[in-house]
C-alpha cells in the first residue's frame, strides 16, 4: 500500500496523490496496471488494436518503440505478437520504478526497457512507434518538439500510433463527455470521492488537446496521412504514416 501524506487524495486502487500532484513514480507502479485498466475505457482492446496495426509496419530488422511504457504490458504484447520477426522492441519510461517492474517480468530476447527522458532520448530509425495515453502528460510547450522528433526518426512509410484523452470541440460537448466518463468510472467501482480526488490530482499534470489539436500537431510535424483508428467518448487513437 502506498505511504500517503496526511492531506493526500485517495484516487482508488490504494493510490494516493497530492492536489495537482499526480505522479507515476514511487509506489504507483505496484497497482498501476489494475488502476489504468479500470480508468481507461477499452484499455485491453486498445492494446490488441495496436498489435494488429503493427502487422502493417513491423518486419525483419525493424526497431519498434513504445513511448511511456510504464510496467511494459504493451511492449511485451507487441514483442510477443511479432516474435516470428527479427525485430527489436524498446520500451521507454522516465520512472525508475516502472522500468524496474517491466524488466522484472520480462525475459524476451527481442525486448528491452530503458529509463530515459523521452525529450532527450536518441532514437534509432524506426518502422513503428507507439504511445498509449502518454503524450497528454508532456507539457504542451514541449509536445510539438516531441512529435517532430518522432516524425524525423521514422523510416519512410513508418507508422506512429498513439492514443490520447481528447477534449471536446466546445463546452457543451465537453460537459457531456465529462459526465459520461464519470458514469464509466462509477461503473468500475470507484467512489465519488476517489473520482474527484483523481481529477484534483491531475490538475496541471494531464493536459489533453482536442482531436483537431492533435491532428494539427501531426500536420506541423510533417505527417500528411493521418486517420483515427478508435474513438470512445473522450478517448481516441490516431495513426499517422510518414
Amino acid at each position: 500500500m502506498n505511504t500517503s501524506k496526511e492531506n493526500d487524495l485517495q484516487v482508488g486502487d490504494e493510490i494516493a496523490a497530492g492536489n495537482a500532484g499526480w505522479t507515476f513514480g514511487g509506489e504507483v507502479a505496484k497497482t498501476f496496471d489494475s488502476h489504468v485498466s479500470k480508468s481507461v475505457p477499452f484499455y485491453e482492446e486498445g492494446h490488441s488494436l495496436i498489435c494488429g496495426v503493427s502487422d502493417f509496419f513491423v518486419k525483419d530488422n525493424s526497431i519498434v518503440y513504445e513511448i511511456g511504457c510504464s510496467t511494459g504490458m504493451l511492449s511485451k504484447r507487441l514483442a510477443s505478437h511479432n516474435i516470428s520477426k527479427n525485430a527489436r522492441f524498446i520500451g521507454i519510461d522516465c520512472e525508475s520504478a516502472m522500468v524496474e517492474q517491466a524488466r522484472s517480468s520480462s525475459s524476451m530476447n527481442n525486448l528491452e526497457f530503458v529509463q530515459a527522458d523521452i525529450l532527450e532520448y536518441e532514437f534509432e530509425k524506426s518502422d513503428f512507434i507507439t504511445s498509449y495515453y502518454t503524450i497528454q502528460f508532456i507539457h504542451p510547450s514541449l509536445r510539438q518538439a516531441l512529435i517532430n522528433r518522432i516524425f524525423e526518426n521514422l523510416n519512410w512509410g513508418g507508422g506512429f500510433l498513439f492514443f490520447e484523452k481528447v477534449r471536446a470541440c466546445d463546452a457543451r460537448f465537453q460537459d457531456m463527455m465529462t459526465a459520461l466518463y464519470t458514469d464509466f468510472k462509477l461503473e468500475q467501482g470507484y467512489s465519488a470521492g476517489e473520482i474527484v480526488g483523481k481529477t484534483k490530482s491531475l490538475k496541471g499534470v494531464l493536459e489533453p488537446f482536442s482531436t483537431q489539436g492533435n491532428l494539427d500537431m501531426l500536420k506541423r510535424a510533417g505527417f500528411e496521412d493521418v486517420t483515427s483508428v478508435m474513438k470512445y467518448v473522450s478517448f481516441e487513437g490516431f495513426l499517422a504514416i510518414k
